[in-house]
């Protein structure tokens, strides 16, 4: 299938890989995991589709990353299921699984001298020896461009900064190609231009039809790029939906401990989460 890809921050140009699969859907049923005697997911049924951008929120240790990495198949359920275009994880082929789906982690640990380029060019390995390794340097150039480290090349990522090294890690993940994009919180530490263009990015791949899900701390973020939220507390769903059904003041303040007044933007009118001072 042919599947328009991310040139620069807010646009797309046309191009793309075949091989993916013919629906993104995430689904989770009854998803739980357990390590030892602490249960980090209980439950949760989850759903994510092509087109639209979904965020998971929640305070520390709700069990966002948790489930990105099931998701992502990088971490077994202990009960529960999992499934991608209606097909079980489990039963994905890695190779397969590699090139229909990216996943951004918290870590961007690369000690190596590796230039950026060349850490960037690791995303295109599902691709190798296919028809689509022809695309790999155009694949590269687009991704570079689009998270804004294209002047950093031919530095070695442990002589950047840690936003650089986020952007880096984050341009892997584009130059994929993957139809589902996995990002666990992709702002962390980034300033606000390149907060603001990463979330663009989703948007922008969004609207390609591709799937992402991404893991995101700053609630007004989530209610200004995410097309749905779920609310996550101490391993559970509290509540999915869109930005205004989820983003209330009093249910803000009972998961998260922290009173806000909740208005909406003057422009826009997506909700605007003010903590109470």
């Amino acid at each position: 299938m042919t599947r328009p890809t991310p040139g620069t921050a807010g646009t797309v140009a046309t191009a793309g890989p075949t091989g993916a699969p013919a629906s993104g859907d995430l689904e989770t049923r009854a998803l739980t995991v357990r390590i030892d005697d602490a249960t980090l997911l209980h439950e949760v049924d989850f759903r994510a589709t092509p087109g639209r951008v979904h965020a998971l929120i929640g305070p520390n240790g709700a069990g966002k990353s948790t489930l990105l990495g099931v998701l992502a198949g990088d971490r077994r359920p202990s009960a529960g299921s999992v499934a991608l275009g209606g097909r079980e994880l489990g039963a994905w082929p890695l190779r397969e699984l590699a090139r229909a789906r990216a996943v951004l982690t918290q870590e961007h640990q690369v000690t190596f001298p590796f230039p950026v380029r060349e850490v960037v060019e690791m995303g295109r390995h599902p691709w190798a020896r296919t028809a689509e390794a022809d695309d790999d340097d155009p694949a590269i150039d687009r991704a570079m461009r689009a998270t804004d480290v294209a002047h950093l090349g031919l530095r070695t990522v442990p002589s950047l900064s840690g936003g650089e090294r986020a952007r880096v890690a984050l341009a892997r993940v584009i130059a994929q190609q993957a139809p589902i994009m996995l990002l666990d919180e992709p702002t962390a530490a980034l300033d606000l231009r390149h907060q603001e263009d990463v979330l663009r990015l989703a948007r922008a791949h969004a609207a390609a039809g591709d799937t992402v899900v991404v893991v995101l701390h700053d609630l007004n973020l989530a209610a200004a790029y995410a097309d749905d939220v779920t609310l996550l507390d101490r391993g559970r769903v509290v509540t999915n939906g869109s930005p205004a059904e989820v983003l209330t003041a009093e249910r803000i303040e009972a998961v998260y401990g922290q009173p806000v007044e909740v208005v909406p933007h003057p422009r826009t009118g997506v909700p605007l989460v003010l903590p109470v001072r």
